[in-house]
């Protein structure tokens, strides 16, 4: 295949995409709603090709979580893109308008971004959300799953396809790259593909960053924490803390490292330790949390490790100070909490925490685009640059500004005529 041809046609329909009017979009996944749902059994049967082949591969634990696909969970993420339905239209939105003299207007107007290539991870979900928030924001996409879940990434790309197409969409709207070969060729196409947004390793992400031109948006680890303030409800503390770590170990908002406060270590550790005990979670503490609890001795790598499994470590700190040292120091800029009812701590630990996500007295599994009311994500952000947190639809548009004049030069402000008095509406 000739990449850079397949992908100057993609560039070439991003520019009637976005142009379709936001009812055009809206018809489009719905009929793709109604394809899936239509064909959910031959879905879940080519997820169950994919699940066969991955156990006989004797594919970690977590992973295989993150690759069932089965009616339930496609029903969950139809009802996700049902929700986006129902969000306004992210482009054409006029974000400022500003006289800047009489009959000269200033205006910042969203418009989409143009082609995105999205690399992810075994989760068949994955390519229905992305879809779907390229669709609804006006996008085009280039979608590479991995090979693991191949059969079931075909079909739903298949249907996604003709769904679209019929409903009206460009040819180039959607495309799947389906070879590993394909990640590099792609890579070397920064004249037609706008934004990369990879989801995998912290290695793989620096790779994509380090073999292209092409800008790269997206996270690598989700190092997330719970930090126990000296203040905290244990009521509210115990079920927190475990549904943050085993509510779905496989997620990357699901916490990896507890942090707990010197002063509230002895009441809280035994009790907590016997409902991760039911839980059949690890825990490897430090040596003085040891002292208090008998379990494996963490070393410094527990405390910068994502398990996506049943293992959490567990760190007893003096001050809130040295949480949120220790979270800036070894944590990934994902997502953190603190639990407290402190409110002056509270606010500490969110305004110095350098995270993209900062929660107070609630789990890091919260940490979601549909749990935000996005509708789906595109995945999530630790970077600063254009979007942060659970990317939805306004992290997948851009602006452009528009100048309107009757006239006007340069030299008549720069040579004192006339001069600017910047007027918002």
């Amino acid at each position: 295949m000739n990449y850079q041809e397949f992908t100057r046609k993609i560039k070439a329909d991003s520019f009637k995409m976005a142009s379709l009017p936001h009812d055009m979009r809206n018809e489009a996944l719905l009929a793709i709603i109604k394809a899936l749902s239509e064909n959910s059994d031959a879905i879940v049967s080519a997820n169950a090709k994919d699940l066969k082949h991955a156990e006989a591969d004797h594919l970690a634990g977590p992973l295989l979580s993150r690759l069932k696909f089965d009616a339930h969970k496609l029903q969950e993420t139809l009802n996700g893109i049902s929700d986006l339905v129902k969000l306004p239209d992210p482009l054409f939105q006029t974000v400022l308008e500003r006289e800047l003299d009489a009959g000269l207007t200033l205006f910042k107007v969203t418009c989409p971004i143009g082609v995105i290539g999205v690399i992810f991870e075994s989760r068949p979900d994955s390519l229905i959300q992305i879809a779907a928030l390229c669709i609804k924001s006006g996008n085009c996409c280039i979608l590479k799953g991995g090979s693991e879940a191949a059969h079931t990434n075909r079909i739903l790309f298949d249907i996604i396809k003709d769904a679209g197409i019929k409903a009206g969409l460009p040819d180039g709207f959607a495309a799947l790259a389906e070879s590993r070969a394909d990640i590099n060729e792609l890579l070397k196409c920064h004249e037609s593909i706008d934004l990369i947004i990879p989801r995998g390793s912290n290695s793989f992400v620096q790779y994509i960053m380090e073999n292209s031109k092409i800008p790269v948006m997206g996270h690598a680890d989700g190092v997330c924490h719970i930090y126990v303030d000296k203040s905290a409800d244990l009521h509210k503390a115990i079920p927190i803390i475990i549904d943050a770590k085993t509510q779905y170990v496989a997620a990357c908002n699901a916490t990896e490292t507890l942090l707990v406060h010197k002063d509230i270590a002895a009441r809280l550790l035994p009790i907590l330790k016997e409902g991760f005990d039911e839980k059949n979670t690890t825990l490897r503490v430090c040596s003085t949390a040891k002292e208090i609890i008998d379990c494996e001795i963490a070393t410094e790598n527990d405390f910068m490790t994502e398990y996506l499994d049943y293992t959490l470590a567990v760190k007893i700190v003096d001050s809130i100070e040295d949480a949120i040292s220790h979270i800036n120091l070894y944590g990934s800029h994902h997502t953190d909490g603190i639990i407290t009812e402190d409110a002056t701590a509270a606010e500490m630990f969110m305004g110095f925490v350098d995270s993209a996500g900062v929660y107070q007295n609630c789990s890091t599994r919260f940490a979601d685009g549909f749990r935000y009311g996005f509708g789906a994500e595109v995945g999530i952000s630790t970077g600063k640059l254009h979007a942060r947190g659970p990317v939805g639809l306004d992290g997948l548009v851009s602006y452009k500004y528009k100048l309107y004049g009757n006239g006007h030069i340069v030299a008549d402000y720069s040579e004192g005529r006339k001069s600017f008095h910047f007027k918002d509406k």
